[in-house]
């Protein structure tokens, strides 16, 4: 039997290795823009087209490299960072591995321009699937100017496997924002397809995050700073009322590189507990520099995962300066010891002179025996009824009729829900007298709507309801495409981040198909013309928009919806009635009908029930009786 163990050629372990390195485009930027970093680079810009499947180019004014670098910077496990194995324990740069290059270049058309300072001719080297297809001098500018162009053009399946523009474009944005706040000492700029998307010059990390997330965000940020002989953290939180129900926006560098963990993640939203709404997250941009013998990021590929030395002690720290800075600015609430409340209600805020002494008069001449005199006291208050009823109009000639109202209301017996299943032979005193509908129905708490049948009652959660009634109606329109719009008075004009106006531009045809008109307005803004009809009045076009995107990432991030499906979903959310709000007998009686003419009205569209049933039999029991 001949020997079956062979070892792979060098192109194909390139390709295998590039599969962990490199996910997809964004994998790719993350890795070139970290290389530019290294450089000492203080420029970067980056451009892409059609969401790097076709290029990726980075330029930087870095250090360069020689010629001989340019060419071995492609080779496997070739790294200017390290030199032996103890090294691992004292990295303060971003890569270390020296598999970026070499699996870029095995799966893309790689083209690389640099020059250092000092040298008068740059080299250029043009690679192919990890084969160097040529290699020449030419004046270049200094720095590193790199081109990957038709990524995993070798592997079709690969590709394949590729999202949309849109969605490959939000990744590449987030990768980018990550690398911008780590770094807000340089200068970052993002140009896609020729749009600039961001241009963020050197600055403050207060104002990179404004640059980026928006200029609200400059109210909402709490600053963060404690320095232990552990670690150093500073960076901002946001206050509490600003939190979302999607995550995102929750940053942790740990020095100055983009970590997910959640075990940190849980100490910052245990310092804000019992201040912040159920499964909402808040926004924090947080910096933990420590010794790098203290942790070990060897752990993963895409250098995401640390291991720690002392985890606890850190989580302490991080849970501790994040609930000081929050009550340090009066976002947590208080408790003044000193300050005696219990008078607080009883100051005056009028000044000394306008305050009134208060006065006592008296009849002396009044005699309670004398009959007289006390037939005055009728007369007076004869003239207190007059006085009042100058004060309230008159006193209205059929005043006597309100004992016959009180004896009527006193009268009246609530009538029972007219259902198919009840009895027909009812007395007519019990009757609805309701012309606009046949059945009656009871709201309890403002929340639940209450109706009798003849095996005993049901329990209906009204938004669940109206959540299941909107979500199939605005199925059925996104696949007719024809849903109706109101116009409104005063158009709206909407300013969204890059990430969230790449996903509008993905919804945009689906959500103008539901009723709304909406249209693009220059850079990352958009123009609210209608809404669709089915929503009323009293909604706020923009704050509609924002919430039915946060619910559509938040439920693409969970349940991996289809697009409309999804779609449709966050819109009935935002658009269907509260709890706390009061519903007419109408109104009630149109919710139910609507809800069972739906094909699952017994489910709500996130899987809970809609309906309960209390039978007569489970009321019995549990009054003791069988």
């Amino acid at each position: 039997m001949s020997d079956i163990i062979q070892l792979l050629p060098d192109n194909v372990a390139n390709q295998i290795a590039a599969g962990e390195v490199v996910q997809r485009p964004a994998s790719a930027i993350k890795e070139l823009i970290e290389n530019a970093i290294d450089a000492g680079a203080d420029k970067i810009k980056l451009i892409v087209k059609d969401a790097g499947k076709s290029l990726i180019q980075v330029i930087d004014n870095g250090c360069g490299m020689s010629v001989t670098d340019a060419r071995l910077c492609f080779e496997r496990h070739a790294t200017s960072k390290i030199r032996k194995a103890e090294d691992l324990f004292a990295i303060r740069t971003m890569g270390f591995r020296g598999e970026a290059m070499a699996s870029i270049a095995a799966i893309a058309q790689v083209e690389l321009k640099t020059r250092r300072v000092e040298d008068e001719l740059g080299t250029v080297v043009e690679i192919e699937g990890s084969k160097v297809v040529n290699q020449y001098p030419e004046a270049v500018a200094a720095g590193t100017n790199i081109l990957v162009k038709n990524l995993f053009y070798n592997i079709p399946a690969r590709r394949n496997f590729l999202k949309s523009n849109s969605v490959e474009m939000r990744h590449i944005i987030d990768e980018f924002q990550r690398i911008a706040l780590s770094n807000p000492q340089i200068f970052l700029s993002l140009h896609s397809d020729g749009n600039e998307i961001y241009h963020l010059p050197a600055e403050t990390l207060k104002q990179r995050i404004v640059h980026i997330f928006g200029n609200n965000y400059n109210q909402r940020l709490v600053p963060v700073e404690e320095d232990t002989s552990i670690i150093k953290v500073d960076g901002f939180v946001g206050k509490p009322e600003f939190a979302k129900k999607t995550r995102g926006e929750q940053f942790f560098f740990v020095n100055r590189r983009f970590v997910r963990d959640p075990y940190l993640h849980h100490a910052v939203m245990n310092a804000y507990e019992d201040i912040m709404q159920a499964e909402t997250f808040p926004f924090y941009v947080l910096f933990i520099d420590i010794d790098p013998a203290r942790i070990d990021i060897n752990v993963h590929p895409t250098k995401t995962e640390i291991k720690y030395e002392d985890d606890k002690a850190i989580y302490a720290i991080i849970r501790s300066a994040v609930k000081r800075s929050l009550g340090r600015y009066n976002i947590m609430p208080s408790l003044d010891f000193e300050q005696e409340t219990s008078f607080s209600n009883l100051i005056t805020k009028k000044s000394l002179d306008e305050i009134i002494a208060p006065t006592v008069t008296f009849n002396p001449d009044f005699n309670p025996f004398d009959t007289d005199k006390s037939k005055s006291s009728y007369s007076r208050s004869d003239n207190y009824a007059e006085g009042f009823a100058k004060k309230t109009g008159g006193i209205p000639s059929n005043w006597d009729s309100l004992y016959e109202i009180v004896e009527k209301e006193e009268s009246v017996q609530l009538p029972l829900h007219r259902d198919s299943e009840l009895e027909t032979d009812r007395p007519q005193a019990m009757q609805v007298e309701d012309k606009t509908s046949s059945k009656l129905f009871f709201q309890l708490h403002n929340k639940y709507i209450v109706s009798q049948i003849h095996s005993g009652f049901i329990l209906i959660d009204q938004q669940a309801a109206h959540e299941r009634i909107l979500f199939e109606q605005f199925l059925t329109q996104l696949d007719q495409h024809k849903g109706l719009s109101q116009q409104s008075l005063f158009p709206q004009t909407i300013d969204l981040n890059p990430a969230d106006n790449e996903l509008m531009k993905d919804l945009l045809d689906d959500i103008n198909g539901l009723g709304f008109q909406i249209r693009e307005f220059g850079k990352n803004s958009y123009i609210i013309d209608g809404i669709p009809a089915d929503l009323g009045t009293g909604f706020d076009e923009i704050k509609m928009i924002e919430k039915i995107l946060e619910d559509y990432k938040n439920n693409q991030s969970e349940y991996k919806l289809a697009k409309r499906e999804n779609l449709a979903k966050s819109l009935a959310r935002n658009a269907a009635i509260k709890p706390g709000t009061q519903l007419d007998n109408t109104a009630m009686a149109e919710l139910v009908d609507k809800l069972f003419a739906c094909q699952s009205p017994n489910i709500s569209i996130y899987g809970n029930p809609v309906i309960v049933t209390f039978t007569l039999q489970e009321l019995a029991e549990k009054f003791g009786k069988n």
